[in-house]
Protein backbone atom coordinates (compact mmCIF):
# COMPACT_ATOMS: atom_id res chain seq x y z
CA UNK A 1 0.00 0.00 0.00
CA UNK A 2 1.48 3.39 -0.92
CA UNK A 3 2.13 5.77 1.97
CA UNK A 4 -0.62 8.29 2.56
CA UNK A 5 -0.10 11.66 0.92
CA UNK A 6 -0.15 14.96 2.74
CA UNK A 7 -3.45 15.94 4.27
CA UNK A 8 -5.47 18.28 2.05
CA UNK A 9 -5.52 21.80 3.46
CA UNK A 10 -8.93 23.07 4.50
CA UNK A 11 -9.86 26.15 2.47
CA UNK A 12 -12.25 29.06 2.79
CA UNK A 13 -14.44 27.26 0.21
CA UNK A 14 -14.74 24.27 2.56
CA UNK A 15 -15.69 26.46 5.53
CA UNK A 16 -18.26 28.36 3.46
CA UNK A 17 -19.87 25.13 2.21
CA UNK A 18 -20.03 23.63 5.70
CA UNK A 19 -21.49 26.79 7.23
CA UNK A 20 -23.92 27.48 4.37
CA UNK A 21 -22.60 31.00 3.77
CA UNK A 22 -20.63 32.76 1.05
CA UNK A 23 -16.83 32.87 0.77
CA UNK A 24 -16.99 36.63 1.35
CA UNK A 25 -18.77 36.16 4.68
CA UNK A 26 -16.09 33.70 5.81
CA UNK A 27 -13.35 36.12 4.73
CA UNK A 28 -14.93 38.93 6.74
CA UNK A 29 -14.94 36.77 9.87
CA UNK A 30 -11.31 35.72 9.37
CA UNK A 31 -10.23 39.33 8.84
CA UNK A 32 -12.12 40.79 11.79
CA UNK A 33 -14.99 42.30 9.80
CA UNK A 34 -18.68 42.51 10.70
CA UNK A 35 -21.15 39.67 10.04
CA UNK A 36 -24.39 38.69 11.71
CA UNK A 37 -24.31 36.79 14.98
CA UNK A 38 -25.92 33.76 13.27
CA UNK A 39 -23.40 33.69 10.41
CA UNK A 40 -20.45 34.05 12.79
CA UNK A 41 -21.73 31.18 14.96
CA UNK A 42 -22.18 28.93 11.91
CA UNK A 43 -18.68 29.71 10.62
CA UNK A 44 -17.03 29.15 14.01
CA UNK A 45 -18.88 25.82 14.35
CA UNK A 46 -17.70 24.75 10.88
CA UNK A 47 -14.11 25.66 11.71
CA UNK A 48 -14.30 23.64 14.92
CA UNK A 49 -15.79 20.63 13.08
CA UNK A 50 -13.55 20.36 10.03
CA UNK A 51 -10.48 22.29 11.23
CA UNK A 52 -8.91 25.31 9.61
CA UNK A 53 -5.51 26.98 9.85
CA UNK A 54 -5.26 30.33 8.02
CA UNK A 55 -2.59 30.50 5.33
CA UNK A 56 -0.63 33.35 6.88
CA UNK A 57 1.97 33.36 4.11
CA UNK A 58 -0.71 33.91 1.48
CA UNK A 59 -2.37 36.55 3.63
CA UNK A 60 0.94 38.39 4.03
CA UNK A 61 1.49 38.42 0.26
CA UNK A 62 -1.99 39.75 -0.34
CA UNK A 63 -2.17 42.34 2.42
CA UNK A 64 1.55 43.15 2.66
CA UNK A 65 1.19 42.64 6.39
CA UNK A 66 3.28 40.29 8.52
CA UNK A 67 0.80 40.14 11.42
CA UNK A 68 3.81 40.71 13.69
CA UNK A 69 4.68 43.55 16.08
CA UNK A 70 8.20 44.03 17.44
CA UNK A 71 8.80 44.58 21.15
CA UNK A 72 12.12 46.43 21.25
CA UNK A 73 13.93 46.54 24.61
CA UNK A 74 16.75 49.05 24.56
CA UNK A 75 19.48 47.82 26.89
CA UNK A 76 22.70 49.81 27.03
CA UNK A 77 23.19 48.62 30.61
CA UNK A 78 22.55 45.36 32.38
CA UNK A 79 19.94 46.85 34.68
CA UNK A 80 17.43 47.07 31.83
CA UNK A 81 17.30 43.29 31.59
CA UNK A 82 16.92 42.84 35.35
CA UNK A 83 14.00 45.29 35.41
CA UNK A 84 10.81 43.30 36.18
CA UNK A 85 8.71 46.12 34.73
CA UNK A 86 9.92 45.38 31.21
CA UNK A 87 8.76 41.78 31.43
CA UNK A 88 5.39 42.85 32.84
CA UNK A 89 4.87 45.42 30.07
CA UNK A 90 5.78 42.78 27.48
CA UNK A 91 3.30 40.23 28.87
CA UNK A 92 0.45 42.74 28.96
CA UNK A 93 1.18 43.95 25.43
CA UNK A 94 1.41 40.38 24.13
CA UNK A 95 -2.02 39.54 25.57
CA UNK A 96 -3.59 42.37 23.54
CA UNK A 97 -1.68 41.51 20.37
CA UNK A 98 -2.58 37.83 20.68
CA UNK A 99 -6.30 38.61 20.83
CA UNK A 100 -5.84 40.64 17.64
CA UNK A 101 -4.06 37.66 15.99
CA UNK A 102 -0.68 39.40 15.93
CA UNK A 103 2.59 37.75 16.88
CA UNK A 104 5.03 39.54 19.16
CA UNK A 105 8.67 39.50 18.04
CA UNK A 106 11.15 40.33 20.83
CA UNK A 107 14.22 42.34 19.86
CA UNK A 108 16.95 43.37 22.31
CA UNK A 109 19.45 46.18 21.73
CA UNK A 110 22.56 46.29 23.87
CA UNK A 111 25.18 47.72 21.50
CA UNK A 112 25.67 49.93 18.44
CA UNK A 113 25.89 46.77 16.33
CA UNK A 114 22.50 45.66 17.67
CA UNK A 115 21.05 49.03 16.70
CA UNK A 116 22.25 48.66 13.11
CA UNK A 117 21.01 45.07 12.89
CA UNK A 118 17.57 45.83 14.32
CA UNK A 119 17.29 48.91 12.11
CA UNK A 120 17.82 46.72 9.05
CA UNK A 121 15.30 44.20 10.37
CA UNK A 122 12.62 46.85 10.88
CA UNK A 123 13.32 48.21 7.40
CA UNK A 124 12.81 44.76 5.87
CA UNK A 125 9.05 44.60 6.37
CA UNK A 126 9.20 41.72 8.84
CA UNK A 127 6.94 43.53 11.32
CA UNK A 128 3.95 45.81 10.95
CA UNK A 129 4.58 47.89 14.07
CA UNK A 130 6.86 48.46 17.06
CA UNK A 131 6.60 48.89 20.82
CA UNK A 132 9.74 50.46 22.33
CA UNK A 133 10.75 50.43 25.99
CA UNK A 134 13.67 52.20 27.72
CA UNK A 135 14.26 54.70 24.92
CA UNK A 136 16.65 57.57 25.53
CA UNK A 137 16.88 61.05 24.07
CA UNK A 138 18.39 60.88 20.60
CA UNK A 139 18.03 57.12 20.36
CA UNK A 140 18.73 56.10 16.73
CA UNK A 141 16.00 53.44 16.70
CA UNK A 142 13.37 56.14 17.23
CA UNK A 143 14.81 57.86 14.16
CA UNK A 144 14.52 54.64 12.14
CA UNK A 145 10.89 54.17 13.20
CA UNK A 146 10.11 57.80 12.36
CA UNK A 147 11.74 57.55 8.93
CA UNK A 148 9.94 54.29 8.10
CA UNK A 149 6.63 55.71 9.39
CA UNK A 150 6.04 52.46 11.22
CA UNK A 151 3.02 52.30 13.52
CA UNK A 152 4.67 52.50 16.93
CA UNK A 153 4.30 53.31 20.60
CA UNK A 154 7.03 54.29 23.07
CA UNK A 155 6.80 53.36 26.75
CA UNK A 156 8.09 56.47 28.47
CA UNK A 157 8.52 59.96 27.08
CA UNK A 158 11.96 60.84 25.71
CA UNK A 159 12.05 64.62 25.20
CA UNK A 160 12.72 64.47 21.44
CA UNK A 161 9.66 62.50 20.28
CA UNK A 162 8.08 65.76 19.02
CA UNK A 163 4.71 64.06 18.51
CA UNK A 164 6.11 61.87 15.71
CA UNK A 165 5.66 58.67 17.76
CA UNK A 166 2.85 58.28 20.33
CA UNK A 167 3.82 57.34 23.86
CA UNK A 168 2.37 55.99 27.07
CA UNK A 169 3.88 56.72 30.47
CA UNK A 170 3.42 58.22 33.91
CA UNK A 171 4.07 61.55 35.59
CA UNK A 172 7.45 60.71 37.09
CA UNK A 173 7.97 64.27 38.36
CA UNK A 174 4.67 64.37 40.22
CA UNK A 175 4.98 60.82 41.59
CA UNK A 176 8.49 61.43 42.92
CA UNK A 177 7.43 64.76 44.44
CA UNK A 178 4.52 63.08 46.23
CA UNK A 179 6.43 60.20 47.82
CA UNK A 180 9.40 62.38 48.87
CA UNK A 181 6.99 64.92 50.38
CA UNK A 182 5.40 62.14 52.41
CA UNK A 183 8.85 60.96 53.53
CA UNK A 184 9.55 64.48 54.78
CA UNK A 185 6.37 64.45 56.89
CA UNK A 186 7.93 61.66 58.97
CA UNK A 187 10.43 64.21 60.33
CA UNK A 188 13.42 63.47 58.05
CA UNK A 189 15.78 66.42 57.66
CA UNK A 190 18.80 65.16 55.69
CA UNK A 191 17.32 63.31 52.73
CA UNK A 192 19.41 62.09 49.83
CA UNK A 193 18.68 60.37 46.54
CA UNK A 194 20.31 57.47 44.70
CA UNK A 195 19.70 58.43 41.07
CA UNK A 196 20.33 56.01 38.19
CA UNK A 197 20.50 56.03 34.39
CA UNK A 198 20.27 59.77 33.94
CA UNK A 199 20.09 59.35 30.16
CA UNK A 200 16.47 58.14 30.56
CA UNK A 201 13.58 60.58 30.87
CA UNK A 202 11.99 58.64 33.74
CA UNK A 203 15.12 58.96 35.88
CA UNK A 204 15.79 62.63 35.17
CA UNK A 205 12.13 63.37 35.91
CA UNK A 206 12.33 61.55 39.25
CA UNK A 207 15.32 63.66 40.19
CA UNK A 208 13.34 66.77 39.23
CA UNK A 209 10.47 65.65 41.48
CA UNK A 210 12.89 64.96 44.34
CA UNK A 211 14.40 68.43 43.99
CA UNK A 212 11.01 70.15 43.92
CA UNK A 213 9.78 68.27 47.02
CA UNK A 214 12.80 69.38 49.06
CA UNK A 215 12.65 72.97 47.87
CA UNK A 216 15.18 75.18 49.73
CA UNK A 217 16.41 72.13 51.67
CA UNK A 218 17.70 70.48 48.47
CA UNK A 219 21.43 69.75 48.63
CA UNK A 220 23.10 68.68 45.38
CA UNK A 221 25.81 66.90 47.37
CA UNK A 222 23.21 64.42 48.62
CA UNK A 223 22.37 63.19 45.11
CA UNK A 224 24.45 60.10 44.37
CA UNK A 225 24.39 59.14 40.69
CA UNK A 226 24.88 55.50 39.73
CA UNK A 227 24.98 54.16 36.17
CA UNK A 228 22.66 51.18 36.46
CA UNK A 229 19.31 50.08 37.87
CA UNK A 230 20.54 47.07 39.85
CA UNK A 231 21.05 45.84 43.40
CA UNK A 232 24.81 46.42 43.42
CA UNK A 233 24.33 50.05 42.38
CA UNK A 234 21.97 50.49 45.32
CA UNK A 235 24.54 49.07 47.75
CA UNK A 236 27.38 51.20 46.39
CA UNK A 237 25.21 54.31 46.12
CA UNK A 238 24.08 54.06 49.75
CA UNK A 239 27.61 53.52 50.98
CA UNK A 240 28.72 56.66 49.15
CA UNK A 241 25.78 58.67 50.47
CA UNK A 242 26.68 57.71 54.05
CA UNK A 243 30.28 58.76 53.41
CA UNK A 244 29.11 62.14 52.10
CA UNK A 245 26.54 62.66 54.85
CA UNK A 246 26.77 60.35 57.90
CA UNK A 247 23.71 62.10 59.34
CA UNK A 248 21.48 61.17 56.39
CA UNK A 249 18.11 60.09 57.76
CA UNK A 250 16.11 59.61 54.56
CA UNK A 251 16.72 58.15 51.10
CA UNK A 252 14.74 58.24 47.87
CA UNK A 253 15.93 55.48 45.50
CA UNK A 254 15.16 55.80 41.79
CA UNK A 255 13.78 52.22 41.70
CA UNK A 256 12.86 49.43 44.09
CA UNK A 257 15.88 47.30 43.19
CA UNK A 258 18.18 50.22 44.06
CA UNK A 259 16.27 50.73 47.31
CA UNK A 260 16.75 47.04 48.16
CA UNK A 261 20.50 47.46 47.69
CA UNK A 262 20.40 50.56 49.87
CA UNK A 263 18.77 48.54 52.66
CA UNK A 264 21.67 46.08 52.51
CA UNK A 265 24.23 48.89 52.86
CA UNK A 266 22.30 50.38 55.78
CA UNK A 267 22.31 47.02 57.57
CA UNK A 268 26.07 46.80 57.03
CA UNK A 269 26.44 50.25 58.59
CA UNK A 270 24.34 49.31 61.62
CA UNK A 271 21.52 51.73 60.69
CA UNK A 272 17.98 50.65 61.43
CA UNK A 273 15.17 51.19 58.91
CA UNK A 274 12.95 53.07 59.44
CA UNK A 275 14.23 53.99 62.91
CA UNK A 276 17.45 55.72 61.81
CA UNK A 277 16.81 56.10 58.09
CA UNK A 278 13.58 56.13 56.11
CA UNK A 279 13.83 54.57 52.65
CA UNK A 280 11.41 54.89 49.71
CA UNK A 281 11.62 53.38 46.24
CA UNK A 282 9.77 53.50 42.95
CA UNK A 283 7.83 50.91 40.85
CA UNK A 284 6.12 48.66 43.45
CA UNK A 285 7.91 45.71 41.86
CA UNK A 286 8.53 42.33 43.48
CA UNK A 287 11.59 43.88 45.17
CA UNK A 288 9.27 46.07 47.24
CA UNK A 289 7.61 43.12 48.95
CA UNK A 290 10.68 40.87 49.05
CA UNK A 291 12.69 43.46 50.97
CA UNK A 292 12.95 43.57 54.74
CA UNK A 293 11.41 45.85 55.78
CA UNK A 294 8.94 46.06 52.92
CA UNK A 295 9.38 49.17 50.81
CA UNK A 296 7.27 52.27 50.65
CA UNK A 297 7.16 53.01 46.93
CA UNK A 298 5.27 54.33 43.91
CA UNK A 299 3.04 51.86 42.10
CA UNK A 300 3.05 52.14 38.34
CA UNK A 301 0.08 50.71 36.35
CA UNK A 302 2.43 48.37 34.50
CA UNK A 303 -0.22 46.09 32.99
CA UNK A 304 -2.20 49.08 31.75
CA UNK A 305 0.95 50.61 30.24
CA UNK A 306 1.57 47.46 28.18
CA UNK A 307 -2.09 47.23 27.20
CA UNK A 308 -2.29 50.85 26.06
CA UNK A 309 0.98 50.59 24.11
CA UNK A 310 -0.28 47.58 22.15
CA UNK A 311 -3.64 49.20 21.49
CA UNK A 312 -1.92 52.34 20.20
CA UNK A 313 -0.04 50.27 17.63
CA UNK A 314 -3.14 48.32 16.60
CA UNK A 315 -5.15 51.52 16.16
CA UNK A 316 -2.51 52.87 13.80
CA UNK A 317 -2.52 49.59 11.85
CA UNK A 318 -6.29 49.97 11.39
CA UNK A 319 -5.80 53.52 10.16
CA UNK A 320 -7.45 55.08 13.20
CA UNK A 321 -6.21 58.41 14.60
CA UNK A 322 -4.17 58.46 17.81
CA UNK A 323 -3.34 61.34 20.10
CA UNK A 324 0.18 62.52 19.21
CA UNK A 325 0.48 63.88 22.72
CA UNK A 326 0.50 60.39 24.20
CA UNK A 327 -1.13 58.99 27.33
CA UNK A 328 -0.15 59.73 30.94
CA UNK A 329 -1.48 57.14 33.37
CA UNK A 330 -1.98 57.66 37.13
CA UNK A 331 0.33 56.29 39.85
CA UNK A 332 -0.30 55.45 43.50
CA UNK A 333 1.91 55.97 46.56
CA UNK A 334 2.08 52.70 48.53
CA UNK A 335 3.19 53.27 52.14
CA UNK A 336 4.80 50.32 53.91
CA UNK A 337 7.32 49.64 56.68
CA UNK A 338 10.54 51.16 55.29
CA UNK A 339 9.54 54.74 56.02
Amino acid sequence: MPPPGPRKRTTVHDIAAAAGVSRGTVSRVLNGGYVSVEARAAIEAAITTIGFVPNTAARALKTRRSQAVAFVALGQHTGSFADPNIGAVMRAANAVLSLADHQMVNLVLDSARDTERVGRYLSGGFVDGVIVVSARAGDPIIGVIRDLRLPAAVVGHPPDLDGAVPFVGIDNVGAAHEIVSRLLTTGRRRVGMIAAAQDRDSCTDRLTGFRSALGPAFDERLVVRVPEHDYRSGVLGMRLLLELEPAADGVFAASDVIAAGALEALREAGRSVPGDVGVVGFDDSAWAVWSQPRLSTVRQPIDEIGTVAARLVLRQLRGEPVDPGGRILPTTTVWRDSA
